[in-house]
This record gives C-alpha cells, structure tokens and sequence, in this order.
C-alpha cells in the first residue's frame, strides 16, 4: 500500500496516510504521458488565425496597368500574391488543433504522474486547508512551510474555496486545482504537489 507523508497547516508532521496502489503506485508509462500532455497543450491552441487567398480578397478584377512599355513586370492583377494587399499563399485558416485521446488513457497518464511525484517525495497530504479570509501573506507562509524549496506548487482540493483561491492568485509559483479538474499538466508543471486530505477520496474514485 503506498502511503503519504501528512501534515497540519503550521507544518507540523502528523504520521502519513494510505494511498491507493492503483492511483499513486502505477507503472511508469513516459510515452503515454507525453501523449496526453501534447494533446492537453494542442487542445488549448485557439486556432483563430485567418487570411485571404486570392479569390477572397476584394478587388482585382482590372489589369493594374498596362502590359507592355511601363519597363515593370508585367501583371493580371492586384490579387497576385506578390502584389501588396494580395492573397496569401497556403497562410493559416481557422482549424481546430484537438486530439482524440480516450478517458482510459487520460486518467492513467494522471495516475503515472501523480505516481512518479510520490515516488520522488514530491507529494503530501495536508490535513485540512482553511482560510478565514482572503489573505495572501499567511497563505505564503504556508507554502513556506511546506514547500521550503521556493518551486512551483500545486494544492489540489476537494471543492472550490474562495478564500484560498484568492489568497493564492497573486502567488506566481502556486497554483490551486479541484480533484474534479486536476489533470496531467497540472502535475507535470509543479515540482511539489500539495493534496488535502478529503480530497484524495475524489481522486481515488475518479481515477479508479
């Protein structure tokens, strides 16, 4: 059974808890990971740029001057796509850049990654995270306490708190994520992954 170091908001050790094997103990797959997180990074390309091909360009349909005596090269008209304004040769168009990637194999590359972060001790359980108010000076305190390193940080919640959103936004290096939304690239972009307790049933249940 793999199991998590635990620990209070004041960074006080409390023992450890068990983990699923199935979740935090998968078998290392880098290829599927890798697969996974092109397709998370493709899936969040806007893929709105556009331009004009010839035909689409308004104009053109008078010769821009005559053919012969002008000493220029000779030309049909305005739309060319060596003419200023003209169209553009195989320029981008609006397209979708998603991959089809299955359900099975998201959740097993979280699973594979979540895994690699406890393996490395680069991943905790928090007893409980509360915030009275939205105050980023105590909130910074804490991840002082927990992630002394200074890294990238990331808590992962069992539901959305405002208060603690609040408090982390303006922190550049933590980021806060629910168990509902967390997925591959959260993980794979933190150096220390910071889960509270009552969320690891909702992990283990997605994941599983």
């Amino acid at each position: 059974m793999a199991r998590a170091n635990l620990f209070a908001m004041d960074g006080s050790a409390l023992g450890s808890v068990e983990l699923s094997d199935a979740v935090f103990d998968a078998a290392p797959n880098p290829v599927l990971v890798h697969d996974v997180a092109v397709a998370l990074m493709s899936a969040r390309r806007q893929g709105n740029a556009s331009t004009k091909v010839r035909h689409e360009v308004r104009g053109g349909g008078a010769k821009p001057f005559r053919q012969k005596g002008t000493g220029r090269a000779r030309q049909g008209s305005l739309r060319e796509p060596q003419m200023r304004g003209g169209g553009v040769v195989f320029g981008p168009h609006k397209r979708s850049y998603r991959q089809k990637v299955s359900p099975h194999a998201k959740r097993k590359a979280l699973c594979c990654t979540l895994s690699d972060r406890l393996r490395n001790e680069k991943l905790c359980v928090l007893d409980a995270l509360t915030c009275e108010a939205p105050k980023t000076k105590p909130f910074a305190a804490l991840v002082s306490r927990l992630s002394p390193d200074g890294k990238k940080t990331l808590f992962v919640m069992a539901g959305v708190d405002r208060n603690v959103i609040l408090s982390a936004r303006n922190l550049p290096r933590v980021s806060v994520r629910t168990a509902a939304d967390l997925n591959t690239l959260d993980v794979l972009g933190a150096h220390q992954v910071i889960a509270v307790q009552d969320a690891l049933a909702q992990l283990e249940e997605r994941l599983t």
